[in-house]
């Protein structure tokens, strides 16, 4: 999926599926063209086109196949009433989730990345984050005073703008071409970011990106500690800390 949403559908019997014979179709009744369609989803992912619609195979819902830009790809499933946004899932996929994901963070290059506490700090922590995230915005403020505290810890940041922030490209590539951790912060703290200079390319944020596809890194904020484990998320400051020096 483009994104990653933990949104609730109603799954009830009151959605007027055939129940004997001579009831009408659902399509009849419950209707959804892709122009409709399109308006919803974009209020998710803005710079989504819609594909297809669909019943899905759970009653009483459609299923909309949409395009975000870049090849990404993704379907979301709306209820008859038109309020509730879903996402498909198979129990495989499920499953997997719910396994430990590891990486060799050995092998993550940290060419473009942006250092946040000291570049010497023993315990080194890669995160793909996303200025216009606000998730991303939360972990960045708890990160600050986690290496306020401890000064053996260090996050290395990479950018991994997603599609559905049409700002956090450019405001990426100004960070990764200025190195400025003042620029850095005002991106993160939702302030005013300059433009790229003329002679700002966005090869380093195109890099970055496809590091973070290869990983099979889809949302942000998602932390790799030097033994690999990944986190998706972030945690409150003392239990990343506990996760950091591997206490959970």
């Amino acid at each position: 999926m483009v994104v990653g949403l933990l949104i609730a559908v109603p799954l009830s019997g009151a959605f007027a599926f055939p129940a004997k014979k001579g009831d009408k179709p659902c399509m009849d009744c419950h209707k959804l063209d892709n122009k409709d369609a399109e308006g919803i989803i974009k209020k998710v992912v803005p710079n989504a086109t819609v594909k297809n619609v669909k019943m899905s195979p759970v009653k009483g819902v459609w299923q909309i196949e949409f395009e975000a830009g870049e090849g990404k790809r993704g379907a979301f499933g709306l209820d008859f009433s038109k309020k509730y946004l879903v996402q498909f899932a198979s129990v495989e996929d499920v499953v997997k989730q719910q396994k430990p994901q590891k990486v060799d963070a050995s092998k993550i290059p940290l060419i473009d990345a942006i250092t946040v506490g000291a570049a010497t700090a023993k315990n080194k922590v890669i995160v793909f984050t996303d200025p216009d995230c606000p998730f991303c915005r939360q972990l960045h403020t708890i990160m600050k005073q986690v290496v306020a505290k401890r000064s053996d810890v260090s996050f290395a940041l990479i950018m991994n703008p997603l599609p559905m922030h049409k700002d956090s490209p450019k405001k990426a590539q100004t960070i990764l071409c200025t190195k400025s951790v003042d620029i850095l912060d005002d991106a993160f703290a939702g302030k005013t970011v300059p433009e790229p200079a003329a002679t700002c390319t966005a090869e380093a944020v195109e890099r970055s990106k496809k590091l973070a596809n290869a990983l099979e890194f889809s949302g942000t904020p998602t932390l790799v500690r030097d033994d690999g484990l990944v986190l998706s998320g972030f945690l409150p400051e003392e239990k990343l800390i506990d996760w950091i020096d591997k206490k959970q």
